[in-house]
């Protein structure tokens, strides 16, 4: 069995789509038939050649669609008029001439029922597959939107730490340098009575004289 392709369609896919489909139009084919036979070439669904026909390739190819389905009705007009029985100009009449001469050809495709239901249940599986990968980008999508989400609180949550962090480092910041002040008013006191100790201390006697106290 073929592997069937997921992968993008390259021009050359495209190209090879474009000439068969192009042949079973010129030639009378069905375009279901062109779409089975390029899958059977390129490994792709004849669900997934049509739809890349008619939505892409069939608008780069209108003016060889024409010139197509122009070829065709001349086949077609060619094979009739090779089917139509020999008559004799004694017995034609004018009304035989205008009976033969007032219809245009007209050219049909014809579809069997058997390729009718193959294209619909091919068509059918690409829907499915299509939908699967849907559902699964439907619901990668709100996992990275959970996520994100997750994301988003955890970063405020942060900020806010970050904030009390900030706030609790300026409060004790603003605490260190207030008891280093307090210290060092402290030391300077603690020098200022040390200096007033050491020096030498007098008294007046009854006489007049200073007298040094020790």
């Amino acid at each position: 069995m073929a592997t069937i392709r997921q992968d993008a369609w390259t021009a050359d896919d495209d190209l090879i789509l474009a000439e068969v489909t192009l042949r079973h139009i010129r030639e009378g084919g069905t375009q279901l038939r062109a779409f089975e036979e390029v899958g059977e070439r390129i490994g792709r669904t004849a669900a997934a050649c049509g739809f890349r026909w008619n939505s892409f390739v069939r608008k780069k190819y209108e003016a060889a669609i024409a010139i197509a389905k122009a070829q065709r009705q001349k086949r077609n007009q060619a094979r009739k008029l090779s089917t139509v029985p020999a008559i004799s100009v004694d017995h034609v009449s004018q009304g035989d001439v205008e009976e033969l001469t007032k219809h245009e050809p007209v050219s049909e495709e014809s579809i069997s029922i058997e390729a009718v239901i193959r294209f619909l249940r091919q068509w059918k599986h690409t829907y499915q597959e299509m939908s699967r990968q849907i559902k699964t980008l439907e619901k990668e999508l709100r996992e990275m939107e959970e996520r994100l989400e997750d994301v988003t609180k955890e970063k405020e949550e942060l900020e806010k730490r970050v904030n009390s962090v900030q706030t609790d480092y300026r409060t004790v910041n603003d605490d260190y340098k207030a008891l280093i002040q307090i210290m060092d008013r402290a030391r300077k006191l603690a020098i200022l009575e040390h200096s007033d100790e050491d020096k030498p201390r007098f008294k007046m006697d009854a006489n007049g004289n200073l007298e040094r106290i020790d």
